[in-house]
């Protein structure tokens, strides 16, 4: 049986800290957007955009099946992410999300104001 080749702790700890400092040093919209697009699959960035969206629905109370029939994902799949909004570091990208969303509704009712 051939062993699967794993790099040692000391550099996966390097490689990490690079790869968070790259997305920290990502500056605009954009250059994120590029660099996803760049590094990821389809299939990989697909993955990772659903399980945000997953993440995010369910904290906002969504059912599993307006869930599985959106993102087209099992129970199994959800119920297993669910465990995840317990973990600071998701709890702190959904509060982020939710405030670029309150953002985004000010924005627009500020701007109808405007308007009239």
């Amino acid at each position: 049986m051939k062993k699967s080749r794993q790099i040692n702790d000391i550099l996966a700890r390097q490689m990490e800290k690079i790869f968070v400092q790259t997305l920290v040093d990502l500056k605009t919209k954009n250059e994120a957007e590029s660099f996803l697009n760049s590094f990821f699959s389809t299939a990989e960035k697909e993955n990772f955009i659903k399980r945000l969206g997953l993440l995010y629905w369910l904290k906002k109370g969504r059912s599993y099946s307006n869930i599985k029939e959106n993102l087209k994902v099992s129970s199994a799949t959800i119920a297993s992410m669910k465990v995840l909004l317990d973990k600071k570091g998701i709890q702190e990208a959904i509060k982020k999300i939710e405030a670029e969303e309150w953002a985004n509704q000010w924005s627009e009712k500020i701007k109808k104001f405007l308007k009239t």
